[in-house]
């Protein structure tokens, strides 16, 4: 029942708005010369694969094969086999006209046990795959740790929260520069570590599945109030660490840039009472400072230090100096605003003391008079286009202008993997993604146009893929994904659009 509902809504939204999809005039040629346009994807969601070539395990593979994890009872082994497709997939993007290609390197791909000894094979496939993007005029953009924790490691000393990751994600991240950095001009370190830390480390609903707020069924090791920090503060170090390697061996002779990504939405106070709006601060700085202001400034925000105390980690002097400057570029994904009300003397959440509710703040979609946007069928986003101006704003006001690229924008359609393309008309004609884009492109205009430093925009995703958690049960791409035959590809409308959107003007 709730399957037909979401897909009469989305059918609904779909024939309210073929006829005036209200997109922008703008095309590519209104952007500075040089700005990227591309798609994106992770490993784990598109590669499958999963045993092949001498691949070792992650901490995904484990989590998406323990019962009761993934919603829709699927796990990673397939993802869209882009393992095996990348050449049909990279047609794909041409005919998209895209200039760029955002991706992740499967770690347990290049190191089955996280260190040691390199799996050829692995090297193999992504030299294969990088030159396929290269012939094409296709720029790779690398993401060389997104979320593929080798299980080994987290067998061994806990992953993340052990220092030991520095130097093998060092080693990793170096083997990477030698084996690709001739031809890979656009390297960040560690995608969306936010998410790494509250859903990996706090509510546990990622792998590895550690929490200490939710019942002992649900999480088996854990502690919400000190294990977050702790591996962001090693993220952090990390990323400082590899940046360094990067800068000193190997960026003037390969001429690469390196960056981290951030994932954040906009925060507007839901009321004009100064509480509220001191909360909507404190919403920017657990989100996103948290992770900005080090790589910044080389130390957290002070509202986290404050409400944090002594959970929050330390950096040594060497370590800030070393965070301090280590980014070329900041990689932003962001999706959808919400409104923040203060919640700072919840009693609860005091008692809890999870890095989640440690910022004091409700993240709203209803202030109480107005629905923050647009209504999509994914119930944590909505259509908030001006919010992605602010953002870029914020980061030029706060931060110096430092070089931005969003690293990740679109919208889901929750949905089912068992709709084949003969029923798949409300999906195909997905005039609500095309509004999205359109609106939120022509708002990141205005931000350049305000003076904001944007380089690059990857639409999530090229393809529908199997989404973490959530596995199949939504759909994200431009090209519509048959799982009932063969994983067969089809381009969606948005396709189409952005298409048209990248044609050449003379």
């Amino acid at each position: 029942m709730l399957l037909k509902s979401n897909i009469f809504l989305i059918l609904l939204v779909a024939v309210l708005f073929e006829v005036q999809i209200c997109t922008s005039e703008i095309n590519w040629s209104d952007f500075p010369n040089g700005f990227m346009f591309g798609t994106g994807s992770s490993a784990i969601q598109v590669e499958g694969a999963v045993k092949e070539d001498g691949k070792g395990q992650s901490v995904w593979d484990t989590f998406s094969h323990t019962p009761g994890k993934i919603l829709d009872f699927s796990n990673d082994d397939i993802g869209v086999d882009q393992y095996h497709r990348f050449k049909e997939d990279i047609q794909l993007m041409k005919d998209l006209r895209t200039n760029a290609y955002r991706f992740s390197i499967s770690w347990p791909r290049i190191f089955p046990n996280g260190s040691g000894e390199i799996n050829d094979a692995g090297v193999d496939h992504y030299n294969e795959f990088i030159n396929a993007l290269v012939a094409e005029g296709i720029e790779p953009f690398v993401t060389i740790y997104h979320w593929d924790l080798p299980q080994a490691l987290e067998d061994k000393y806990n992953g993340w929260l052990s220092t030991e990751i520095i130097k093998d994600y060092g080693n990793f991240a170096e083997t990477c520069f030698q084996k690709f950095g001739d031809r890979v001009k656009f390297w960040s370190t560690i995608a969306r570590p936010y998410s790494i830390t509250i859903q990996g480390y706090d509510y546990g609903i990622q792998a590895p599945g550690h929490c200490s707020i939710l019942p002992p069924f649900f999480c088996r090791s854990g502690n919400s109030a000190t294990e977050p920090y702790i591996v962001g503060h090693n993220i952090l170090r990390s990323h400082a660490t590899v940046a360094d390697i990067y800068r000193k061996k190997y960026k003037n002779i390969q001429g690469g840039s390196i960056g981290t990504i951030l994932a954040t939405p906009w925060f507007v106070p839901a009321t004009n009472a100064e509480k509220d709006i001191v909360a909507t601060q404190r919403a920017k700085d657990f989100m996103l400072g948290w992770f900005l202001d080090p790589l910044i400034f080389g130390d957290y925000p002070c509202s986290m230090k404050s409400r944090v105390g002594s959970r929050l980690p330390k950096f040594s002097q060497a370590e800030a100096a070393l965070l301090k400057g280590s980014l070329d570029f900041v990689g932003i994904n962001h999706f959808t605003t919400y409104y923040v009300k203060d919640d700072s003397i919840n009693i609860t959440k005091r008692i809890l003391k999870d890095a989640l509710t440690d910022n004091g703040a409700l993240f709203l979609s209803f202030n109480g008079t107005n629905f923050i946007g647009e209504i999509t069928s994914s119930t944590w986003l909505y259509i908030v286009p001006e919010g992605i101006r602010s953002l870029m704003n914020y980061i030029k006001q706060k931060y110096g202008n430092i070089p931005i690229i969003i690293t990740e924008n679109g919208m889901s359609d929750v949905s089912t993997p068992f709709i084949s393309i003969k029923y798949a008309y409300a999906y195909l004609n997905d005039v609500q993604r095309i509004r999205y884009h359109s609106s939120y492109l022509s708002s990141l205009l205005a931000s350049i146009k305000d003076g904001c430093n944007v380089k690059g925009y990857f639409t999530w995703s090229l393809l529908d893929c199997w989404g973490w958690e959530t596995g199949y049960s939504s759909r994200t791409g431009l090209y519509y994904v048959d799982y009932t035959d063969n994983l067969k590809r089809y381009p969606k409308k948005s396709a189409v659009w952005y298409k048209n959107f990248l044609k050449p003007t003379n």
